[in-house]
């Protein structure tokens, strides 16, 4: 009923701005002379018509569809309307006094027109600003003049960073929801053109690198970054910036995560330690990985862990006849289970109990499974505790390995990708020196067998377990301190999306041999990284949280590699994916796995002390240089 009183309130308010448009019309048109004789003859004309020019003027607005606007958001499109209904209204009335030859002078038509727009959008705009002035949560507190304007007291200033289309419907939206309690009171843009011009009433006062300068002088309390055809290079640096200030930094997401959605206040999202990484996600040919593993079997090792997990949801969406979960802790893969059947109910999902050192069970497994895709994740992957028991190192990344390939290989699996590290290049650690054994036993594999073997080497992965982003969070949590092992350590980064599709795209280009590597940009020093975790957590580094360097742990580096010198690189036809040559095992290796006598040595040797552990990994791994 409401709604039908309102409509009716703005008929009738249309109805009057009709009329009083083209009185004036005719007014100026006469040079407001209205008692001359010439026009009272053609008000009489007007006169006789009123009813019917104001029924063709209110039908030309009703198709304009000016009345079904939500006009407490009116913005350009509103605008629009408004004029073409003045347009259709004018062209109504033309059409209708030319039927019953009653036609006005035509400039009274064109400046009725004109008359019309200015009074149906302020009609419209006027109820908007009684709507806004009317709503109590936008002036709780009483009024403050400001730099940006009158705003409420408890009203949060925010600068927005892009002054393009998404920075003025983000200001539009922000204006349009005072319940928001926020207030853009000035815009940065790099375009100097629009330095000192508005956008969407806001004043542009300055490039993106004055944001702590700005900031100061405005008193803003919220920073938006509002640029989503930017790169992850230019984000980055933004954000570093917006970090060095105290302000609540929230950020619109990229236009491919946009594509199904509306720029609006609901699509902003916190700044996370992704947007900071500084390189472009890798794009993978979908085609490419749908083809070689849609309608097949997949077997995933390791499926609980956050590769493998992952690998498994990825996996999951190209439809392969059966995804088989395998790993050795229940409570990992139970939780993976019910996510895949909740989200894939047409998937059919076989989650399996086991150990990969148990050669017996993965031959009962692949013997009844027969997968044609296997993606190696299980692995003991923490340094400092494969250093302090480096036999069970041995056992799970090396035997462990090698019993997978076996039982691969006899079961005549299409592809096998294993995930390996950049710890394993010029190794200075047990787990680094095991999986280079392990890359060096799938290279000679490779040359002899049918079954295409692979690996895909890459640096740290954002957010898996037990990596440095959870922890500096839980220690920001518990109030600090922050641990860093050494001021200048760096380390290469990728998130956990971006390491299982390169795992994929390996499969599909695996020819055999190949060791495939991630252009991972640059490093990332892990100094940096802390200060800006605790930047994003709300708190200043080394005042509301301090830094503790605590040295490096054994086996560290302070800097990885991603690549051995006599491996070379390539490209491939992925601009961010690489390939390194294949690298010959030592003799000793080779003469062990011709001779079948690698696991009974490795048995045997995973008995002894760390020290004579070390010692035989070092024959294997002559590059290997443990600290």
């Amino acid at each position: 009923m409401i709604k039908y009183s309102r409509m009716a309130c703005l008929v009738l308010m249309d109805a009057l701005v009709v009329n009083i448009a083209y009185i004036l019309a005719l007014a100026l048109r006469f040079e407001f002379d209205v008692t001359s004789t010439v026009f009272n003859t053609w008000f009489a004309v007007y006169a006789n018509q009123i009813f019917f020019i104001t029924v063709a003027s209110i039908a030309g607005f009703a198709l304009a569809g000016i009345y079904t606007s939500i006009w407490q958001y009116a913005g350009s499109d509103e605008l629009i309307k408004v004029v073409v209904g003045a347009v259709l209204a004018v062209a109504f009335s033309m059409l209708y006094t030319s039927l019953v030859q009653r036609v006005l002078p035509r400039s009274c038509y064109c400046i009725s027109g004109l008359l019309m727009v200015f009074g149906i959008g302020g009609v419209r705009f006027m109820y908007r600003y009684l709507r806004h002035l009317r709503n109590p949560k936008a002036w709780v507190g009483g009024l403050r003049i400001t730099r940006g304007g009158l705003i409420g007291s408890d009203t949060r200033k925010v600068l927005m960073i892009g002054a393009g289309d998404a920075g003025a419907i983000m200001i539009k939206e922000i204006k349009g929801h005072p319940e928001s309690c926020q207030k853009v009171v000035a815009a940065l843009d790099d375009n100097p053109e629009k330095i000192g011009k508005r956008i969407a009433g806001v004043k542009v006062v300055g490039e993106t690198s004055q944001v702590r300068r700005i900031c100061r002088k405005y008193g803003i309390d919220d920073i938006i970054v509002a640029i989503p055809s930017a790169n992850r290079k230019a984000i980055r640096q933004i954000v570093t910036e917006c970090n060095k200030t105290r302000c609540k930094v929230k950020i619109l997401p990229t236009i491919q995560d946009l594509i199904n959605e509306k720029v609006s206040i609901s699509t902003l999202r916190d700044v996370d330690i992704d947007d900071l990484l500084g390189r472009d996600p890798v794009q993978v040919n979908l085609r490419e990985i749908s083809g070689y593993i849609e309608g097949k079997i997949v077997l995933i090792s390791g499926a609980g862990g956050s590769i493998g997990s992952e690998l498994c949801r990825q996996v999951a969406r190209f439809h392969p006849r059966r995804l088989i979960a395998m790993d050795i802790y229940e409570n990992s893969v139970f939780e993976l289970s019910g996510e895949l059947k909740r989200n894939y109910p047409n998937l059919e999902l076989e989650t399996i109990i086991a150990s990969i050192r148990s050669k017996s069970r993965l031959d009962e497994i692949f013997n009844q499974y027969r997968p044609h895709i296997v993606f190696h994740a299980a692995a003991h992957k923490h340094v400092p505790l494969m250093e302090k028991n480096p036999g069970e190192a041995l056992l799970n990344n090396i035997v462990g390995t090698k019993n997978m390939m076996d039982v691969a290989e006899k079961y005549m699996a299409e592809k096998f990708v294993m995930i390996s590290t950049d710890k394993a290049v010029n190794p200075t650690n047990v787990m680094g020196a095991t999986k280079r054994t392990a890359e060096m036993i799938l290279q000679e594999k490779s040359k002899t067998s049918k079954t295409n073997f692979v690996a895909v080497r890459f640096g740290n992965v954002l957010g898996s377990n037990g990596s440095v982003i959870p922890i500096f969070r839980k220690q920001i949590a518990a109030g600090g301190p922050v641990t860093v092992t050494h001021p200048d350590i760096t380390r290469y980064f990728m998130t956990i999306p971006e390491a299982v599709q390169l795992v994929i795209q390996a499969g599909a280009m695996a020819r055999g041999g190949e060791i495939f590597i991630l252009d991972m940009g640059e490093p990332v020093k892990i100094m940096d990284l802390a200060e800006n975790i605790i930047r994003l957590s709300g708190y200043v580094p080394n005042e509301d949280i301090e830094i503790k360097i605590t040295g490096l742990r054994p086996g560290e580096k302070l800097y990885e590699e991603l690549l051995l010198d006599e491996e070379g690189i390539e490209k491939t036809a992925h601009d961010k994916i690489y390939v390194g040559h294949p690298v010959g095992a030592e003799d000793c290796l080779r003469d062990m796995i011709e001779k079948g006598t690698l696991e009974d040595e490795i048995r045997k040797v995973a008995s002894e002390s760390p020290e004579k552990i070390k010692e035989w990994l070092k024959t294997i791994v002559t590059n290997y240089n443990p600290q």
